[in-house]
């Protein structure tokens, strides 16, 4: 990741994050809603997205999806990959005041990424904000930075790539990647 892209600020708020939370509608996906004949729904989920949540829990920093629609499909999602999922809930903000809690951690300590009016109270409070490239202008004028990626296409790679980064992990990840 090209650190000389990204402000200094931003690399030192990151180096700080111990809880990584995720919108669910718009970031991790890309925000379409996709219901069959009987009103199920289905979502579609990046494999990039998927691994880079990966590699921050096996690096020692939380995950969780916290988004207020009940979905099957992000509670799935959230138990496949193995990170904490508030799924369903009217109160995102609490929700993520009670993981911070939970975990000893301040909401300093705290990165969410979000895209829309009900993100808004949680960005202002976490350390780390942040709004995928598709997010409504209101989330990407309050983020604290913004991704070049959309939602569901990439967008929580690249914040796990820079948390990855600002916290010294990525030349040990890349190191096991490249050995014969």
């Amino acid at each position: 990741m090209p650190s000389h892209a990204i402000p200094a600020d931003i690399i030192d708020r990151a180096a700080r994050i111990r809880l990584a939370c995720f919108d669910v509608d718009g970031t991790l996906t890309d925000g379409r809603l996709w219901f069959d004949a009987d009103g199920r729904e289905a979502k579609a989920f990046s494999v990039l997205d998927g691994q880079g949540l990966a590699l921050l829990r096996k690096s020692g920093i939380e995950v969780a999806f916290v988004t207020a629609r009940n979905s099957a499909a992000a509670s799935h999602r959230a138990r496949d990959l193995g990170v904490r999922s508030c799924v369903g809930i009217g109160d995102k903000f609490g929700c993520v005041q009670g993981l911070a809690t939970e975990l000893g951690i301040t909401l300093e300590q705290v990165s969410f990424m979000g895209d829309d009016l009900p993100d808004l109270r949680i960005m202002r409070a976490v350390g780390l904000s942040v709004a995928p490239a598709s997010a409504h202008a209101w989330a990407r004028e309050r983020a604290r930075w913004c991704t070049a990626a959309r939602g569901g296409e990439g967008a929580a790679r690249e914040l796990c790539d820079l948390l990855l980064s600002a916290q010294g992990h990525l030349d040990a990840l890349l190191a096991v990647a490249d050995a014969p």
